[in-house]
């Protein structure tokens, strides 16, 4: 499997009653194997924004993992005492940090098929060798010129309106466009939103966020609406279809919600691979960083959109093919 990046961003969640008088304030855990468990332990019952939503009980996960606190002998086996109490939450957005080692859940794609092939869009059939780049766009006419194509990997790669006005430029007389967020891990939120500024003509409301507002497993805001501004500037009014996989993940789970909601657009490809908390960072007593999903995120029907995204149109490469099937479905749909 190609080495890939994904981007993690976290946030803190909520604490339970129960075991409130035997695990100890936050900033009063001891700096020890048991201090620092009870104090990840209490971040994430406090602060963590899914608990709830994936019907963790937390409470049995402390009598589950405290048990084997005393045994440990190193901070390597510490370490992964704690990783394996964090993998419960199933959360790619979910990652200890130390010196040595950071935790990761990818169980989130690793058991889908991957649906995508970086030979086959540099193949002659469609990007090639002589492709344009610009702010994070590898980009060319395809289909003998009548549709463009953007593959579009990180969301962390800036571009500016300028980027976009040539590239939507040398499209114009395209019958269509295809925007290939497949395997990009996300990256900043913002280049999200502006990525899909340039398909709205108008501030368009796209989906809702809360916030924590106590320690409770259940004390959040109202919901509060996120919109989606349209970009003055520069405008696509042709039809647009997003390419997705499993591995479209974070902002590109952000940006993918966005685009359910664009005019002349259509959702390509597999369900995205979710991370709809957005996060934040904490520190236990050793030093060690947790990061961790803080503020749900929803569609526009206030489904969480924590698991992910349905496409339109829900398409699978052949892996026997030497075509990319999720982008011959798009060019059809766009001609």
């Amino acid at each position: 499997m190609k080495n890939i990046q994904i981007k993690i961003y976290l946030m803190i969640s909520l604490l339970g009653i129960s075991l409130y008088s035997c695990i100890k304030n936050p900033t009063e855990h001891s700096n020890d194997y048991q201090g620092n468990f009870d104090a990840l332990w209490n971040i994430i019952d406090t602060r963590y924004c899914y608990l709830e939503y994936k019907g963790i009980d937390w409470n049995y996960m402390y009598e589950k993992y405290n048990t084997q606190v005393n045994k440990q002998k190193t901070d390597m086996e510490f370490f992964d005492l704690l990783s394996n109490m964090l993998a419960e939450l199933q959360d790619g957005h979910v990652n200890l940090y130390s010196s040595f080692n950071t935790s990761r859940y990818w169980n989130w794609y690793m058991d889908y098929p991957s649906n995508f092939d970086s030979d086959l869009i540099y193949s002659d059939k469609y990007l090639g060798t002589q492709y344009k780049i610009a702010g994070g766009f590898n980009y060319e006419k395809i289909d003998s010129g009548r549709i463009g194509y953007m593959y579009y990997g990180d969301f962390t790669a800036a571009f500016s309106n300028e980027n976009i006005a040539y590239i939507f430029e040398y499209f114009k007389n395209c019958s269509g466009l295809i925007i290939d967020v497949r395997d990009n891990g996300g990256g900043s939120l913002d280049l999200s939103e502006q990525l899909a500024s340039y398909f709205f003509s108008q501030t368009t409301h796209t989906g809702y966020i809360c916030h924590k507002t106590g320690s409770g497993h259940s004390d959040f805001s109202k919901p509060s609406a996120t919109n989606t501004m349209a970009n003055v500037a520069v405008q696509w009014k042709k039809p647009v279809a997003i390419l997705t996989n499993r591995m479209s993940f974070s902002a590109t789970n952000d940006f993918v919600n966005r685009m359910k909601n664009a005019p002349k657009s259509i959702i390509i490809g597999d369900k995205t691979g979710g991370g709809g908390g957005m996060p934040f960072s904490s520190e236990l007593p050793n030093g060690w960083m947790i990061r961790f999903s803080a503020c749900p995120m929803f569609d526009l029907n206030m489904n969480h959109i924590e698991w992910g995204i349905d496409p339109d149109m829900f398409v699978n490469l052949d892996p026997n093919s030497n075509s990319d099937a999720i982008i011959d479905t798009a060019i059809s749909q766009l001609k």
